[in-house]
């Protein structure tokens, strides 16, 4: 196929001098043949007039030596076409010549010539004659006959020296065109072969046409050259644009899907296969609707489409786990013929779920205060306008009044304390800690509490427990409201129990706390530890609850790496497992 040009360029000289050798056979045999048959018609017409001249009688007598002198056949005809004398043959049976062609035109123009092919001898055979007058009248015809085998033996040699000089003239061409031929290819050639490594590499190729010639092959390939010069520039710019947007668009926190012109996704990046391939799988080729059959988001996207205006809007996706999420949709520009859109989607969840906490927050922190300085002003008030005198009463209202504030403190000082561990203010000392010797602290300062309520606190602790990594102030606070909040929810009479575990080939110990309280729906589970979270808040406030207990413990827990299980079913106690790492332990 490379070959093409080259068999073109050759094939066109090939048949220039092949059409060369057909029109000079064409023309020039022919020209040859008649020139030299017109001098021979000229020589025998010259001898017949000077027969002419002669008397018949004489004519007759002389015809062997006038054959032989012109080199014809001479045949004497009388008037009426019969044969009376012949140079070859008897004339006793030659047939009359009347209407021989060159008779009869003899007889009316004064000459006559015919060229026939003779199938005697097989071979063109050229007449002429010229009538034999007597004054007015004529009284016969002379007739020569020549065989034209000269002529063809003179055409034959001519054409033998004519073609042997055009076979070598056309020997010489072709060389030449074979020469001329690969020079004019060989340029063409380079062209193909780097523009063909041009179309089959990534990117452009590198270097350049180095062609040796001055014509337009040369111009053609510089321009290659440059063509191939802006060419890279213009990959290597595109090449660092697209990694600049690829790395920007895999390292945005932002879900981004691009829909191309048929409105199908084109790309997601990783950020949003994250956020919902686990609900939505491969989103690819799909629309919008196939993809999320969001209504919401849906809607959106056509007033998008008849507007052709940003849109924004805020959503919810997934159902087993919903994100809440703010989507923008916008056109992508530069593509004319090719429109595409993206969509933006932020996940705003966490800042939903941030502004619900908050706004419990602030309602539960203005309740809790609420409630004991409501009391607090009552009593006051009441002290105030003349509860005073009375000692004893004003005693039990200060009592009261003492009682709310402590109250108050206690909050104060719990909310400091999850604010303090959640800035990383809380500074942690870090030892290793017998988790014997601190159950033992703090069971000996719950203990006169659980024994106002005949609570009997089974410790079933070994002593062969491996100390483990913690703070002991901390690790004391933790275990003294989980004792608190058994002994707080357990009636009369009822039990605690105490055990620790080890878990994962040793890796993580476990504590603990079993009672047989009051319990908690298993649905409310998943809230404990929120802060103020109080599955019976008017019972949790009557025991001087602040509603952060389990929340401090919780944020404790896990500054200490560990973590967090409660485990409840309403009306059968409540176990809370606590799980300290031992991989910092010796």
């Amino acid at each position: 196929m490379k070959k093409h040009l080259f068999y073109k360029i050759f094939g066109t000289y090939l048949i220039i001098v092949v059409l060369s050798f057909f029109v000079i056979n064409l023309f020039v045999r022919n020209e040859i043949k008649k020139v030299m048959i017109g001098q021979i018609e000229k020589q025998l017409m010259t001898s017949a007039r000077l027969v002419d001249l002669n008397v018949a009688p004489d004519i007759s007598r002389q015809l062997q030596q006038i054959s032989k002198i012109s080199g014809a056949r001479v045949t004497l005809v009388d008037a009426r076409g019969k044969v009376f004398a012949d140079s070859e043959k008897e004339v006793a049976g030659l047939e009359s010549h009347f209407d021989r062609p060159e008779i009869q035109e003899a007889r009316v123009r004064g000459t006559g010539k015919s060229l026939r092919f003779s199938k005697t001898i097989g071979v063109d055979m050229l007449y002429v004659a010229v009538p034999i007058s007597e004054g007015a009248a004529i009284k016969g015809y002379i007739r020569l006959a020549r065989p034209l085998y000269d002529v063809e033996h003179a055409i034959a040699e001519t054409y033998n020296s004519f073609f042997l000089a055009l076979f070598i003239v056309a020997i010489c061409s072709l060389m030449i065109a074979i020469i001329f031929s690969y020079r004019l290819t060989a340029p063409i050639k380079a062209m193909e072969k780097f523009t063909e490594r041009l179309r089959q590499d990534a990117g452009a190729p590198e270097g350049a046409i180095l062609i040796k010639t001055s014509d337009e092959t040369k111009k053609l390939a510089d321009n290659i050259n440059y063509l191939v010069e802006e060419l890279n520039n213009q990959l290597k710019l595109a090449n660092e644009e697209k990694a600049k947007l690829v790395t920007a668009f895999a390292s945005m926190t932002e879900g981004i899907l691009i829909l191309d012109a048929s409105d199908r996704i084109e790309a997601v990046n990783a950020s949003l296969d994250n956020m919902l391939a686990s609900q939505y799988g491969d989103v690819k080729r799909k629309t919008l609707m196939e993809a999320f059959r969001n209504v919401e988001l849906q809607k959106s996207f056509l007033q998008f489409k008849k507007a052709r205006q940003p849109v924004s809007g805020e959503i919810t996706l997934g159902n087993i786990e919903p994100v809440i999420l703010n989507v923008s949709i916008s056109a992508i520009e530069g593509n004319i013929g090719d429109e595409k859109n993206m969509v933006v989607f932020h996940d705003i969840t966490r800042l939903k779920k941030l502004e619900r906490v908050r706004a419990d927050f602030v309602a539960n922190v203005t309740h809790e205060i609420r409630t004991p300085l409501t009391a607090i002003l009552g009593y006051l008030e009441t002290i105030r306008d003349g509860a005073i005198d009375n000692k004893d009463e004003a005693r039990q209202f200060i009592e009261i009044i003492i009682k709310h504030a402590q109250r108050l403190n206690r909050l104060v000082e719990d909310l400091l304390t999850i604010s303090k561990i959640e800035l990383g203010e809380v500074n942690f000392s870090f030892k290793h800690v017998s988790l014997i010797d601190v159950l033992t602290g703090v069971i000996s300062l719950i203990e006169p509490k659980a024994a106002l309520k005949n609570i009997k606190i089974d410790n079933r602790v070994t002593d062969v427990l491996p100390p483990v990594m913690a703070d002991k102030d901390r690790l004391i606070q933790v275990f003294v409201n989980i004792l608190d909040n058994a002994v707080k929810f357990t009636q009369d009479g009822g039990e605690i129990t105490i055990e620790t575990a080890t878990e994962n080939a040793k890796e993580n110990i476990c504590v603990s706390v079993t009672d047989t309280g009051i319990g908690i729906p298993e649905s409310e589970v998943a809230r404990l530890g929120e802060r103020f979270y109080r599955v019976d808040k008017t019972r949790s406030r009557d025991l001087g609850g602040t509603g952060l207990g389990l929340s401090i413990v919780k944020h404790l827990i896990t500054a200490h790496g560990g973590r967090l299980e409660i485990e409840s079913r309403l009306g059968s106690g409540t176990k809370v497992s606590l799980y300290f790492p031992l991989k910092h332990t010796k």
